[in-house]
Protein backbone atom coordinates (compact mmCIF):
# COMPACT_ATOMS: atom_id res chain seq x y z
CA UNK A 1 0.00 0.00 0.00
CA UNK A 2 1.12 3.29 -1.04
CA UNK A 3 1.28 7.00 0.68
CA UNK A 4 0.26 9.93 -1.86
CA UNK A 5 1.28 13.06 -0.93
CA UNK A 6 -0.54 16.33 -2.82
CA UNK A 7 -0.24 20.03 -3.10
CA UNK A 8 -2.79 21.73 -4.58
CA UNK A 9 -5.51 19.72 -3.64
CA UNK A 10 -8.39 22.22 -2.92
CA UNK A 11 -8.23 23.30 -6.86
CA UNK A 12 -10.21 21.98 -9.82
CA UNK A 13 -7.62 18.74 -10.70
CA UNK A 14 -6.33 18.43 -6.97
CA UNK A 15 -9.72 18.17 -5.13
CA UNK A 16 -10.64 15.47 -7.69
CA UNK A 17 -7.57 13.48 -6.99
CA UNK A 18 -7.84 13.65 -3.60
CA UNK A 19 -11.06 12.20 -3.44
CA UNK A 20 -10.18 9.42 -5.73
CA UNK A 21 -6.95 8.76 -4.09
CA UNK A 22 -9.04 8.39 -1.00
CA UNK A 23 -11.02 5.53 -2.29
CA UNK A 24 -8.26 4.19 -4.20
CA UNK A 25 -7.00 0.33 -3.05
CA UNK A 26 -3.48 0.84 -3.90
CA UNK A 27 -2.95 4.32 -1.52
CA UNK A 28 -3.74 3.49 2.30
CA UNK A 29 -2.77 7.31 3.30
CA UNK A 30 -2.94 10.30 1.46
CA UNK A 31 -1.27 13.32 2.93
CA UNK A 32 -2.52 16.89 1.93
CA UNK A 33 -0.36 20.19 2.45
CA UNK A 34 -2.95 23.14 1.55
CA UNK A 35 -3.27 26.73 2.58
CA UNK A 36 -6.74 26.31 3.51
CA UNK A 37 -8.57 23.18 4.68
CA UNK A 38 -10.22 21.02 1.82
CA UNK A 39 -13.27 20.43 4.01
CA UNK A 40 -13.00 16.61 3.95
CA UNK A 41 -13.14 14.05 6.45
CA UNK A 42 -11.70 10.22 5.92
CA UNK A 43 -9.43 7.56 7.47
CA UNK A 44 -7.03 7.81 4.94
CA UNK A 45 -6.64 11.51 5.35
CA UNK A 46 -4.35 13.89 6.72
CA UNK A 47 -4.56 17.44 6.27
CA UNK A 48 -1.39 19.91 6.77
CA UNK A 49 -2.49 23.72 6.66
CA UNK A 50 1.19 25.16 5.63
CA UNK A 51 2.61 28.29 4.69
CA UNK A 52 4.31 27.70 1.34
CA UNK A 53 6.04 30.86 2.18
CA UNK A 54 7.89 28.90 5.12
CA UNK A 55 8.71 25.30 3.23
CA UNK A 56 11.88 24.85 5.66
CA UNK A 57 9.25 24.55 8.79
CA UNK A 58 7.78 22.00 6.81
CA UNK A 59 9.78 20.50 4.17
CA UNK A 60 10.74 17.08 5.86
CA UNK A 61 7.34 15.82 6.26
CA UNK A 62 7.41 15.83 2.74
CA UNK A 63 7.88 11.84 2.66
CA UNK A 64 5.77 8.84 0.73
CA UNK A 65 5.49 7.09 -2.44
CA UNK A 66 4.59 9.59 -4.78
CA UNK A 67 4.26 13.25 -5.11
CA UNK A 68 1.18 14.60 -6.93
CA UNK A 69 1.57 18.32 -7.48
CA UNK A 70 -1.40 20.14 -8.88
CA UNK A 71 -0.67 23.83 -7.90
CA UNK A 72 -1.85 26.61 -9.35
CA UNK A 73 -3.09 30.12 -9.81
CA UNK A 74 -4.08 32.65 -12.36
CA UNK A 75 -2.97 36.04 -13.18
CA UNK A 76 -6.16 37.57 -12.45
CA UNK A 77 -6.30 35.87 -8.27
CA UNK A 78 -2.50 35.98 -8.27
CA UNK A 79 -2.71 39.81 -8.98
CA UNK A 80 0.96 39.96 -10.87
CA UNK A 81 3.22 38.36 -13.14
CA UNK A 82 5.43 37.59 -10.81
CA UNK A 83 3.25 36.64 -8.04
CA UNK A 84 1.82 33.75 -10.54
CA UNK A 85 5.41 32.65 -11.17
CA UNK A 86 5.28 31.96 -7.14
CA UNK A 87 2.91 29.96 -6.77
CA UNK A 88 2.94 27.61 -10.63
CA UNK A 89 6.77 27.73 -10.59
CA UNK A 90 8.21 28.04 -7.09
CA UNK A 91 6.33 26.52 -4.99
CA UNK A 92 5.74 23.56 -6.79
CA UNK A 93 9.60 23.18 -7.29
CA UNK A 94 10.53 24.24 -3.53
CA UNK A 95 8.17 21.26 -3.01
CA UNK A 96 9.24 18.63 -5.69
CA UNK A 97 13.02 19.27 -4.59
CA UNK A 98 12.13 18.69 -0.85
CA UNK A 99 10.15 15.37 -1.89
CA UNK A 100 13.60 14.18 -4.10
CA UNK A 101 15.60 14.86 -1.15
CA UNK A 102 13.93 13.33 1.19
CA UNK A 103 13.66 10.01 -1.00
CA UNK A 104 10.11 10.25 -2.78
CA UNK A 105 10.57 7.56 -6.03
CA UNK A 106 7.45 9.47 -7.84
CA UNK A 107 7.06 13.08 -8.57
CA UNK A 108 3.63 12.97 -11.03
CA UNK A 109 2.85 16.86 -12.12
CA UNK A 110 0.39 18.93 -14.16
CA UNK A 111 1.71 21.10 -16.68
CA UNK A 112 0.22 22.27 -19.95
CA UNK A 113 -0.14 21.60 -23.49
CA UNK A 114 2.68 23.67 -25.42
CA UNK A 115 4.58 24.39 -22.29
CA UNK A 116 7.76 25.37 -23.61
CA UNK A 117 10.72 27.42 -21.88
CA UNK A 118 11.65 29.33 -25.41
CA UNK A 119 7.85 29.86 -25.53
CA UNK A 120 7.02 33.79 -25.55
CA UNK A 121 3.78 33.28 -23.99
CA UNK A 122 4.12 33.91 -20.57
CA UNK A 123 2.40 31.25 -19.13
CA UNK A 124 3.68 28.28 -21.66
CA UNK A 125 7.25 29.64 -20.59
CA UNK A 126 6.34 29.34 -16.87
CA UNK A 127 4.99 25.53 -17.58
CA UNK A 128 8.12 25.22 -19.71
CA UNK A 129 10.68 26.39 -17.05
CA UNK A 130 9.66 24.26 -14.39
CA UNK A 131 9.19 20.68 -16.24
CA UNK A 132 13.44 21.69 -17.44
CA UNK A 133 14.09 21.87 -14.11
CA UNK A 134 12.26 18.90 -12.26
CA UNK A 135 13.48 16.63 -14.94
CA UNK A 136 16.99 17.86 -13.04
CA UNK A 137 15.46 16.38 -9.89
CA UNK A 138 16.38 12.79 -8.80
CA UNK A 139 13.17 11.07 -8.80
CA UNK A 140 13.27 7.47 -10.35
CA UNK A 141 10.02 8.31 -12.10
CA UNK A 142 8.97 11.68 -13.37
CA UNK A 143 5.68 11.60 -15.46
CA UNK A 144 4.05 15.28 -16.78
CA UNK A 145 1.07 15.78 -17.85
CA UNK A 146 0.22 18.17 -20.36
CA UNK A 147 -3.59 18.86 -20.83
CA UNK A 148 -5.48 21.29 -23.20
CA UNK A 149 -8.15 23.40 -21.57
CA UNK A 150 -9.54 22.03 -18.60
CA UNK A 151 -13.33 21.40 -17.66
CA UNK A 152 -15.16 21.49 -14.67
CA UNK A 153 -16.76 22.97 -11.60
CA UNK A 154 -14.93 26.09 -10.21
CA UNK A 155 -15.52 27.83 -7.66
CA UNK A 156 -14.43 31.09 -9.03
CA UNK A 157 -15.91 32.46 -12.15
CA UNK A 158 -13.37 32.61 -15.36
CA UNK A 159 -15.49 34.45 -18.58
CA UNK A 160 -12.44 34.11 -20.46
CA UNK A 161 -12.18 30.39 -20.20
CA UNK A 162 -15.70 29.46 -20.30
CA UNK A 163 -15.82 31.01 -23.39
CA UNK A 164 -12.76 29.15 -24.90
CA UNK A 165 -14.22 25.68 -23.40
CA UNK A 166 -17.71 26.42 -25.45
CA UNK A 167 -16.12 26.99 -28.83
CA UNK A 168 -13.49 24.29 -28.19
CA UNK A 169 -16.22 22.30 -27.28
CA UNK A 170 -17.53 23.00 -30.92
CA UNK A 171 -14.21 22.87 -32.70
CA UNK A 172 -12.99 19.93 -31.02
CA UNK A 173 -15.77 17.44 -33.38
CA UNK A 174 -13.53 18.02 -36.08
CA UNK A 175 -10.62 15.26 -36.30
CA UNK A 176 -8.14 17.92 -37.12
CA UNK A 177 -8.42 19.70 -34.01
CA UNK A 178 -10.21 17.01 -32.15
CA UNK A 179 -7.45 16.46 -29.60
CA UNK A 180 -7.28 19.72 -28.42
CA UNK A 181 -10.69 19.72 -27.09
CA UNK A 182 -11.74 20.48 -23.51
CA UNK A 183 -10.28 18.01 -20.88
CA UNK A 184 -12.70 17.33 -17.52
CA UNK A 185 -10.45 17.73 -14.48
CA UNK A 186 -11.80 14.45 -13.30
CA UNK A 187 -10.29 12.69 -16.60
CA UNK A 188 -6.77 14.71 -15.64
CA UNK A 189 -7.25 13.27 -12.04
CA UNK A 190 -7.37 9.62 -13.83
CA UNK A 191 -4.13 10.51 -16.00
CA UNK A 192 -2.43 10.91 -12.61
CA UNK A 193 -3.10 8.17 -11.13
CA UNK A 194 -2.38 5.80 -14.30
CA UNK A 195 0.67 7.78 -14.54
CA UNK A 196 2.09 6.73 -11.10
CA UNK A 197 1.47 3.38 -11.68
CA UNK A 198 3.31 3.08 -14.29
CA UNK A 199 6.99 1.22 -12.61
CA UNK A 200 9.30 1.74 -15.12
CA UNK A 201 11.79 3.75 -14.39
CA UNK A 202 12.35 7.56 -16.13
CA UNK A 203 10.70 10.19 -17.62
CA UNK A 204 6.93 9.89 -19.48
CA UNK A 205 4.83 12.99 -20.42
CA UNK A 206 1.44 12.92 -21.91
CA UNK A 207 0.12 15.42 -23.79
CA UNK A 208 -3.50 16.46 -25.36
CA UNK A 209 -5.13 13.36 -26.46
CA UNK A 210 -2.68 11.26 -24.83
CA UNK A 211 -4.27 12.33 -21.60
CA UNK A 212 -7.44 10.91 -22.31
CA UNK A 213 -5.93 7.96 -23.57
CA UNK A 214 -4.22 6.99 -20.43
CA UNK A 215 -6.89 8.22 -18.56
CA UNK A 216 -8.85 5.13 -20.25
CA UNK A 217 -6.22 2.48 -19.78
Amino acid sequence: MKTAIIIGATGLVGSDLTRQLLVHPDYSKVIVFVRHATGLTDAKLTERIVDFEQIEIWKEEIRGDVLFSALGTTLDKAGSKKAQYRVDYTFQYQVAAAAATNGVPCLVLISAAGASERSMIFYSRMKGELDRDVKRLPFQRLRIIKPGILKGARVESRPTEEISIRAMQVLGKLPFIRKYRPVPATTVATAMIKAAGMEEPGFREFELEEVFTLAKQ
